[in-house]
């Protein structure tokens, strides 16, 4: 079995078609073949099967393709932290921060350059759905955001601090007048909300059903952290966010948490990376940066 076949097959079921395959390789579509075949005779198994529109992985072809991603994976690591060991603290960091979350992640890299004045940061700004297949996948080294109570497969999470999701409306509200509001007050209103795959929208949504009233009724869904905020300062609807972000908003925006026990959800924020693979000697120091802010944070809660 050779190196250069087990990559050349890996082509072949990424592009699930031996002809585009072999014009992404520099390929001739007979040597591909061959390559598959002498493969598949090393491995005493059929790889893939011919179908009308190109090839599909038989059961022990998806087998390798998962154990050929997870060997990438290791080269990957490998190779990052020759680079890292040879560099000191310089390399590139890559993390995945919620929309919610960004602010927190300058003051953290300023905090790092003193340390490592080399280093160089990539920041992808997106929400779980996106940035945890990108974790695993090898494209980010870590993840800033809340977590969920239960574990996420393959990754390692540490808690940083916690925080509060509550619903918000603009300062010129009826509502933001009152001492006491109820679900039932809030069932009345339309909000501006995450998108429905998103975990606010469910809890939020569960808060409602449980009590017997209907689904809150969204006006506007985006998960733009800053144009909920905007839509809800300017109108009449209601939002549902971090009491910090609302803080933090303070300045540009008047807004006003609303006094309602019944949808104040507790959630904790933290660091996610993935279980066994390299951290480099930036990232650990990065995470402990970020764990002295959440002190600082939780001081200040």
């Amino acid at each position: 079995m050779e190196l250069r076949d087990i990559e050349y097959f890996a082509a072949v079921a990424e592009h699930s078609n031996v002809r585009r395959a072999s014009e992404a390789l520099g390929l001739s579509p007979p040597a591909l073949s061959k390559s598959l075949r002498r493969l598949e005779e090393s491995m005493k198994a059929k790889l893939v099967k011919r179908t009308p529109k190109g090839v599909e992985l038989t059961e022990v072809g998806s087998a390798l393709l998962a154990q050929v991603r997870r060997i990438r994976l290791t080269l990957d690591d490998v190779t990052r932290e020759a680079a890292d060991l040879s560099e000191g603290r310089a390399g590139h960091l890559r993390i995945g921060v919620s929309a919610a979350r960004a602010e927190e992640v300058p003051a953290a890299y300023a905090a790092l350059l003193k340390d490592a004045p080399n280093v160089t940061l990539a920041i992808t700004v997106s929400d779980n759905d996106v940035m945890l297949p990108a974790l695993r996948n090898g494209q980010l080294d870590l993840i800033v955001n809340y977590l969920t109570e239960s574990p996420y497969e393959g990754c390692v999470k540490e808690i940083l601090y916690d925080d509060e999701v509550v619903v918000y409306a603009s300062a010129n509200h009826p509502l933001a007048r009152r001492k006491i509001v109820t679900l039932v007050d809030l069932a009345r209103e339309r909000w501006a909300l995450s998108p429905v795959n998103m975990l606010p929208w469910h809890w939020l949504y569960r808060a409602f059903q449980d009590r017997g009233l209907s689904p809150p009724r969204v006006a506007v869904e985006t998960r733009s952290v800053r144009l909920r905020l905007q839509t809800v300062a300017s109108s009449n609807l209601l939002g549902f966010i971090s009491i910090r972000i609302i803080r933090q908003a303070a300045p540009r925006f008047r807004l006003k948490p609303l006094p309602v026990k019944e949808v104040t959800w507790r959630r904790s924020v933290g660091v996610i990376y993935r279980d066994g693979g390299y951290l480099s000697p930036a990232a650990k120091r990065f995470i402990e940066i970020l764990k002295l802010t959440a002190r600082e944070i939780s001081k200040g809660a």
